[in-house]
């Protein structure tokens, strides 16, 4: 398993990728792993929030928990991903009550953005291009499905909430994308060296 851990994927287009992640999903250590991201997430929902006044009757707010999340997708992989999104997004509203009922399609936009994490950071080094591509398709999945359900839950058009989530996610993007590169750089050695993470200087590449 360490072998295999150390094999790294120029991109998931690959059926040995899905066999580590599948096998990673059935990894205690990995899974552990896990269950301390959601943790964290709990954690750093405590924190504040930024807030970004996007107009006289709406403020956005940018949580932390994307942070730990991305880090999830990363080490983790793709299958695991999935289930940490439902996961985490369930505990976090036990936990965290906002008021709000539960609604599920919350839980799906987070197990598709940790998916999205992992398919590009997974088994692979956390460079500036990867990080920004993955915060990228997170932001639009945030800007298209969070619209939809917010125009679902209020009643309110589907532009106009796709209207303020696009500003917000543009104008926080290049912020995003830095904390994670800083984070994600920080945390990688030690990742490597406890084998949560393949070094490429160390490890071959499989792929494409």
């Amino acid at each position: 398993m360490l072998k295999n851990r150390m094999r790294t994927y120029a991109s998931p287009f690959s059926g040995d990728y899905w066999r580590d992640a599948l096998a990673d999903f059935k990894n205690p250590r990995i899974l552990c792993f896990a269950a301390l991201m959601i943790a964290a997430c709990v954690a750093l929902s405590y924190l504040p929030s930024i807030r970004i006044d996007l107009t006289d009757l709406y403020t956005a707010k940018v949580t932390w928990g994307f942070l730990a999340r991305c880090v999830c997708g990363m080490v983790c992989g793709p299958v695991t991903a999935l289930v940490f999104g439902f996961a985490e997004d369930t505990v976090s509203f036990v936990v965290k009550p906002s008021g709000a009922p539960y609604f599920p399609g919350y839980a799906l936009t987070t197990m598709l953005g940790t998916l999205f994490y992992a398919l590009f950071l997974y088994r692979a080094k956390p460079t500036l291009p990867r990080v920004f591509l993955a915060k990228l398709c997170t932001s639009a999945l945030n800007v298209t499905l969070g619209a939809l359900w917010s125009s679902i839950l209020s009643g309110k058009g589907y532009l106009y909430y796709a209207g303020i989530s696009f500003w917000k996610n543009l104008l926080m993007l290049p912020v995003q994308t830095l904390m994670l590169v800083l984070l994600l750089n920080a945390l990688y050695p030690v990742l490597c060296r406890m084998g949560l993470a393949a070094n490429e200087e160390k490890a071959g590449s499989a792929g494409i």
